[in-house]
Formats: structure tokens, C-alpha cells, sequence
């Protein structure tokens, strides 16, 4: 890969002694030009990582914030290359944050694989998250995605054995995202003990950077996780707060997203900080 934004940015957040934080918005979410505002504000707020949602209309494996934001997305007209034409304008301002686009694989198969790679490295992606394509499903999407040095970033969750893990990481590149689905509540100390422990066995199997997402949605949750993993992910709060600002018209949604990006990105700084003390 010429120009590695992930391993990059993960090395820069590794030498600072924290983890990195990974924020989800639904692109063109609520509209696209409210959309290219967000994106242009959360490096700033302190985001490291940036998740794109491709937005689609059956997002089976998201919650109800973030199906909202799809529907408000499409409603607004986004599409797949509406979408690249936002990221391609991004990247004429900002070369180092990595974005990674997320979603379903109906679109990217509709767009075409190869097509949709080549689109993708020619706008400044980075790599995808493909919820809905399990590794044995995958044949047809990873030569195109490798073809233009993208990253696939794959999925594991706590019911990924020692058995299935192989195959989920066969392939992987970029980062791994534990889905900690099992009952996380952030601070609660069960769960930072859960957390750390499904770290520990990842890092035993992977050299890749562990990310934990899965409704973390305050600075609290955040730097709970932050003070074991690689990286945190946060979306749905995010999203949320995107639909209640634009439910109420207003207009200075990136604003209200920069201020809320830069509480969890402080509490995620710190993290390490406060747990050794």
C-alpha cells in the first residue's frame, strides 16, 4: 500500500501512549452538504479514525439510531457515488485521516466490486467494514479490495471461538473490530474485565490493532475501553445526536458534533492516564 493511513495513524496514537478514537456518521446524513461538514470537523474535534456508513435501506445489524440515519440519508438522495464525491473533496483539504467506509455488501455488489475499488482508492478510502459478508463470502470483494490496496477490516465478536477465529482473520488487514455485544455498560467494572480479557485473546491471535465498538456512547464508556483496546468505536451516539439536531433545523449541526467528538476524544486521550493511576 503506498500511502498507509491506518497503520500510520495507529502507529502515531501507539507512540502517544493511548488509543485511538473511530467515530460513525451515515454519510449524507442529514443531507450530504450537512454531511461534508461533519466530515470536515471531526479530525478537528480530535477524531483519529473516521467510519463512513454507506447508507442502505435494510441495515439489519444496526440499532434504531442508526437506521434513522440511513433513511435520513436516503430520503436526502445520498448514493454510493455521491458518496465518493464527498471523500474525493475532504481529501483536497486533509491527506492523514483514514476513513474506512462501512456498510452492506448489496450496494458495493450493485456498484460492482472492481468498479466500486477503483472508485474507492481513486477518492481517498482507505478500507471497509462489510457487515453482512462473512470470510467464506468474501471471494468476490477481496481481489478487487487487495487489487487497490485497501484494507478488508473484519468483525469479532464474543461468540468468535478459537476454531472460527482463523478464518476471520485470514484476509483482515487495517484493524480488527471486536463487536462487544455481551453486555457492555462501559465503567462497569465486569465488563472492563470482559473487555480486557477478549483483547488479551485477540492480541494473541492477531498482530492487527484491536478496536471495541458497540454502544459505547458516553466519554465515561469510552475511556474504559480505551484503557485496554487499540482503539474505540462510537457511532450510534454520534448519529443520534445528528437526528436530534435535525429535528430541530438547526444549523450548526458540525459544530454540535465537533463539541460532542471532542468529549470523548479528551476522555480517550486520558484513559491510560487515569487507569495506571
Amino acid at each position: 500500500m503506498s500511502t498507509d493511513r491506518l497503520s500510520t495513524r495507529f502507529a502515531a496514537c501507539a507512540a502517544q501512549g493511548r488509543a485511538a478514537l473511530v467515530t460513525f456518521v451515515t454519510a449524507g446524513d442529514p443531507d450530504l452538504a450537512t454531511s461534508a461538514g461533519i466530515l470536515a470537523a471531526l479530525p478537528g474535534a480530535g477524531a483519529d479514525i473516521i467510519e463512513l456508513g454507506m447508507p442502505f435501506t435494510d441495515p439489519m445489524a444496526d440499532g434504531p439510531a442508526i437506521q434513522r440515519g440511513n433513511l435520513r440519508s436516503l430520503g436526502a438522495g445520498t448514493t454510493l457515488k455521491a458518496l465518493l464525491a464527498m471523500v474525493a473533496e475532504f481529501r483536497q483539504t486533509d491527506a492523514a485521516t483514514p476513513i474506512v467506509l462501512m456498510g452492506y455488501f448489496n450496494p458495493i455488489l450493485a456498484f460492482g466490486p472492481e468498479r466500486f475499488a477503483q472508485a474507492a482508492r481513486a477518492a481517498g478510502i482507505d478500507g471497509c467494514i462489510v457487515v453482512d459478508l462473512p470470510p467464506e463470502e468474501a471471494g468476490e470483494l477481496v481481489p478487487a479490495l487487495s487489487a487497490h490496496g485497501l484494507h478488508l477490516v473484519r468483525l469479532a465478536t464474543p461468540t468468535t471461538d478459537a476454531a472460527r477465529l482463523p478464518a476471520v482473520l485470514d484476509g483482515a488487514s487495517g484493524f480488527l473490530y471486536y463487536v462487544a455485544v455481551a453486555g457492555i455498560t462501559g465503567a462497569n467494572s465486569a465488563a472492563a474485565a470482559d473487555i480486557a480479557a477478549a483483547v488479551t485473546r485477540l492480541k494473541a491471535a492477531t498482530p492487527l490493532p484491536i478496536a471495541v465498538g458497540f454502544g459505547v456512547r458516553t466519554p465515561e464508556q469510552a475511556a474504559a475501553i480505551a484503557a485496554h483496546a487499540d482503539a474505540v468505536v462510537v457511532g450510534s451516539a454520534i448519529v443520534d445526536a445528528i437526528g436530534a439536531a435535525a429535528e430541530q433545523r438547526a444549523n450548526d449541526i458540525p459544530a454540535r458534533v465537533a463539541v460532542q467528538v471532542g468529549a470523548l476524544a479528551a476522555a480517550v486521550r486520558d484513559a491510560r492516564k487515569d487507569h495506571a493511576a
